[in-house]
């Protein structure tokens, strides 16, 4: 007997049965107790090893998203949305626009609750199984320079296209340089029709000249992004305004 659970117990773990490893001696007592079916036990056991690999697996993504896990929609008002707002965002929870590649732009004012949004979009995606990367726009440009400089550049890209979606925050706060531009066009045309950009921005298309610089580019990078694209517009009162004011009243 203690041979049998020896080979069992070393091709569970040759085949990287983790949750039926450490499942199926409890299921076994609870089954020859109740006189399971064979079909039954089996299922049990299976269902177990699915959920154990579904849990790691989300595990690893949120871990690998960078994603702040406070920003989710169990704290996000949804309420505070314009009508139209809401049926958008409650539209994208589904995920089915990464299927299609399309891209998510959030506008408005600072404090409208812009990256708390995309973040709890982030959050839901992960646990529909997709991968999910966050990043403000500073931190991926200076990634891309340095991975131009080594001369990794095409293999950063790659690196990065294994995401399905790439959530892009503050688009348009740092001043870009000439250089800086250039690496960030080329991670946007890499991902163009390929995988879903989700980005956060203050400013409007119509002051996107001062990201790029060269009036071509811009339209272009303009171009690639809306192509495919669903636009938030949160042009709404600050919420940390706003709880500031409330907390003034309390």
């Amino acid at each position: 007997m203690n041979n049998d659970k020896k080979t069992l117990e070393s091709c569970l773990k040759q085949l990287r049965l983790a949750g039926i490893r450490n499942y199926y001696q409890e299921l076994t007592q609870v089954a020859e107790k109740e006189t399971m079916p064979y079909k039954e036990y089996l299922l049990e056991l299976f269902v177990r090893e699915c959920e154990v690999r579904y849990n790691n697996r989300i595990a690893r993504f949120l871990r690998e998203s960078k994603l702040p896990l406070e920003k989710n929609f169990d704290n996000f008002n949804l309420k505070r949305l314009p009508p139209k707002l809401q049926h958008q965002v409650k539209a994208l929870m589904d995920g089915s626009f990464v299927e299609r590649t399309e891209n998510v732009l959030a506008f408005g004012n600072p404090g409208s609750g812009k990256t708390h949004l995309l973040c709890a979009l982030g959050l839901e995606l992960v646990y529909k199984n997709r991968r999910v990367l966050y990043t403000t726009c500073s931190l991926l440009v200076q990634k891309l320079l340095v991975a131009k400089r080594e001369l990794e550049l095409e293999k950063t890209l790659k690196k990065l296209a294994h995401f399905d979606v790439t959530i892009i925050d503050d688009f348009g706060y740092v001043q870009q340089q000439r250089e800086e531009m250039e690496v960030l066009f080329t991670f946007m045309n890499h991902r163009y029709e390929q995988a879903s950009i989700m980005i956060t921005s203050n400013l409007p298309f119509s002051k996107w000249e001062t990201i790029f610089k060269d009036p071509m580019i811009t339209a272009a990078a303009i171009d690639r992004l809306v192509h495919h694209s669903v636009i938030l517009e949160m042009n709404i009162p600050s919420y940390r305004m706003q709880e500031a004011k409330k907390g003034k009243n309390d």
